[in-house]
């Protein structure tokens, strides 16, 4: 039978045939594999990888690839270094190499049975390994296309098997090296795979995974504030869905993400990631995101979520961030908010089946209003330690909340960043998060402390064994174990699908609010005797002449009807776009427009809003004072990471605006000092008087958004009973 594998190397045609006869003579096979000597391919149970091509496969070198069969319930499988067993006409991995069909080779059997004998195999070290995140760069522009060195000391010396991913090369690229860390992975001792992570990458970010729109890029979609400001959470479970695909076929298989924090404080850098200030908008989103990525069930279409950041990250301390040292508290000051205004997008996450919880690095400040959870002791509400570490909180996760995955720590919050443990030894930080609740530790490449922490007794072996069971128990149920690859044209192929696109550029449209149309100035059309004339300039920072530049010819290639001019002398109206930015990393909260947030000449601004009516558009990835560039436009935009293209069909007529403020623009650096840093705006604890006020008389509150009302007096259009306060609020 020897001669069957090679002559199935000739043509996939000719393979496929062959193999199939192979299959129905293996249907005699009894349940169990039996043993053959490891230099023999004579039994019909067992392929060797090395001396197949499937053509097809995913990995860089051969592999043996079975197709999913949805009526034998056979799921896919692809091999690259270890056999493939058959067992009454079913096909297995044998990832040990045993040429023994294993428990947790077994496909057919409940997964916790298959965790259970694969946590039974392994060693404390494997164990430890599996227990840690990191970090992973692939070999920049490698001549010899291997992304991943073969003796790679994570995946191979230190058993790790979680890596995140923070490159943004075209999917193919990232196919290959995903692909090559499987293989890595299938040659060690178990063939345990690897889960590769990833923030959100469909996005435009300051700080994080940043996507752009080109070819060979993931679908590119308005930020998080931008879905909300849309309002449209079937669109965000859509969302959910087409970059699920997309990942999936690049290989990234877990999301660092969605962020479920309530955006209370408006100096917190972050606000760019979340849904907005509403919990009740921002749970419907973060439900939708979740299950439109792992759908209904995990399975292996699915792209796990890691939802962050527990118990709620929003409630800061002037804006200062627990990355840092001065922000290592969370504050309450409001009696009531953790679970009022925090608590419920996390409960909204449980409810989708959410497969894994990032908490925050901070730790609950005792000088905190009573947040109503059972208090730390008789005279401390918290134990104020980071909330990874922290027993109290995290048992209130799981069993008030019924949460059931696995925690998953913050980078390095088990590490430099364990606020209220610093005096512990890395060990004892190792072995406290784990005993709180904490299963995987993120920004550690060091195994050896969790094995320290066995050895020296701060920690059992079997807590150790829980852990790794709900890791084990995610790769399981993501179809790991069957099929790791991908395959990098089918990824190019994926994202180049114009109709996931189409849906993207819908969703842009959708995310531009209306917050002022002066006499109707907008949408800017043609009038019966003038043309327009428009001067367009960007003010961003970095190379601003060159963003200037490029709007420009997105102008003119998207609409060839409008005449862009470069001087303003000869302009009828003007665009500006002012994009202002601040960094987390800076650790510096600033929400003013000026040379600090990268928008050098905001006098420039003024100038042109006082020579030519203009429309101004701000980006609002955090709810920027705008005193200054607000007063002397003819019209103002908001938007959220938002296509140049979407802007041009809203201020030209082609759609008509529908956003929705997700957040609450503030009045003044006075109301941001008055505000309460852990209510959203519209709270009745909050500062009456915090939001802006046009000169109009319409303020910029949480829900706020006009539609064109052409003909109609300037005001609040049909619909303005839809903005302000909530419904669901109780009013002041």
């Amino acid at each position: 039978m020897a001669s069957i594998t090679k002559q199935i190397r000739k043509t996939s045609r000719l393979r496929k045939t062959l193999l199939t006869g192979a299959l129905a003579l293996s249907l005699l096979a009894p349940i169990m594999v039996p043993q053959v000597s490891a230099a023999s391919n004579e039994d019909l149970g067992y392929v060797d990888p090395a001396s197949q091509n499937a053509g097809n496969g995913g990995a860089d070198t051969v592999t043996y690839r079975i197709p999913a069969n949805q009526v034998t319930g056979q799921p896919e499988i692809e091999a690259a270094k270890k056999g493939v067993l058959t067992v009454a006409g079913k096909q297995f991995r044998d990832l040990d190499g045993d040429r023994n069909l294993d428990s947790y080779e077994d496909w057919r059997i409940p997964v916790t049975q298959r965790a259970a004998d694969l946590v039974s195999k392994m060693t404390l070290a494997e164990k430890a390994g599996m227990m840690l995140i990191n970090t992973h760069t692939p070999i920049a522009n490698p001549a010899d296309g291997k992304y991943v060195s073969t003796n790679d000391s994570m995946i191979v010396a230190k058993n790790m098997r979680h890596v995140i991913f923070r490159q943004t090369p075209t999917v193919d690229v990232i196919a290959k090296y995903t692909n090559q860390l499987q293989e890595i992975a299938e040659s060690s001792r178990l063939g345990i795979p690897v889960v590769v992570t990833s923030n959100p990458r469909n996005h435009a970010s300051t700080d994080y995974t940043n996507n752009s729109d080109g070819a060979g890029m993931h679908t590119f979609w308005p930020g998080p504030l931008g879905l909300a400001a849309a309002r449209d959470p079937e669109a965000v479970k859509k969302f959910g869905q087409i970059a699920a695909k997309e990942w999936r076929t690049a290989g990234i298989r877990k999301v660092y993400g969605y962020t479920a924090d309530i955006a209370t404080d408006p100096l917190w850098a972050r606000i760019e990631d979340t849904f907005g200030e509403d919990p009740k908008l921002a749970s419907e989103m973060v439900y939708n995101v979740i299950t439109g990525f792992q759908g209904e069930k995990l399975g292996s279409d699915s792209v796990s979520i890691t939802v962050k950041h527990f118990p709620g990250g929003g409630a800061r301390d002037n804006g200062l961030d627990p990355h840092f040292e001065n922000g290592k508290f969370n504050p309450y000051p409001t009696e009531g908010s953790l679970l009022k205004y925090h608590i419920p997008t996390f409960q909204a996450a449980i409810k989708a089946n959410v497969t894994s919880v990032m908490p925050y690095y901070a730790y609950p400040s005792n000088a905190s209003a009573d947040q109503g959870l059972p208090w730390y002791t008789p005279t401390q509400q918290f134990e104020e330690v980071g909330f990874a570490l922290n027993k109290g909180i995290l048992d209130f996760l799981r069993n008030d909340l019924g949460f059931k995955g696995y925690v998953n720590s913050d980078t390095g919050a088990v590490g430099g960043n364990a606020w209220g443990a610093e005096s512990l030894t890395a060990v004892e930080k190792a072995a406290k998060a784990i005993k709180a609740g904490t299963d995987l530790i993120s920004g550690s490449s060091d195994p050896q402390l969790i094995v320290d922490a066995v050895n020296s007794g701060l920690l059992s072996e079997a807590e150790v064994d829980e852990s790794v069971s709900l890791l084990l128990t995610e790769m399981m149920n993501l179809g790991l174990f069957e099929d790791p690859y991908v395959n990098p044209q089918n990824a190019l192929d994926v994202v180049a699908d114009p109709q996931a696109q189409k849906l993207a550029d819908e969703a842009h449209l959708k995310s531009v609010v209306l917050l002022r149309n002066d006499k109707n100035i907008l949408p800017l059309k043609d009038a019966k005797m003038q043309k327009v004339k428009l001067y367009v300039e960007m003010f961003t920072g970095g190379d601003a002449a060159a963003a200037t530049a490029n709007l420009k010819q997105t102008f003119k290639k998207h609409d060839a009807s409008i005449t862009i001019v470069d001087k303003l002398e000869d302009a009828t109206h003007a665009f500006v776009w002012v994009k202002p930015a601040q960094s987390n990393w800076d650790n510096n909260p600033r929400i003013t427009v000026g040379p600090e947030t990268g928008i050098a000449n905001v006098d420039k601004i003024v100038d042109i809003q006082k020579t030519v009516p203009t429309i101004t558009a701000i980006n609002f990835i955090s709810p920027w004072l705008i005193n200054q560039i607000e007063p002397n436009a003819a019209a103002v935009l908001a938007t959220y990471g938002t296509k140049s293209e979407a802007v041009i069909d809203v201020i030209r007529g082609e759609f008509n605006p529908i956003g929705k403020l997700p957040m609450a623009i503030p009045a003044s650096a006075d109301a941001v000092d008055k505000e309460v840093g852990d209510v959203p705006s519209f709270a009745p604890e909050e500062y009456s008087d915090y939001s802006y006020v046009n000169k109009a008389g319409n303020k910029y509150e949480y829900g706020f958004g006009l539609s064109y009302n052409q003909g109609k007096a300037v005001g609040k259009p049909d619909h303005a009973g839809e903005i302000g306060t909530p419904d669901h609020v109780q009013k002041k």
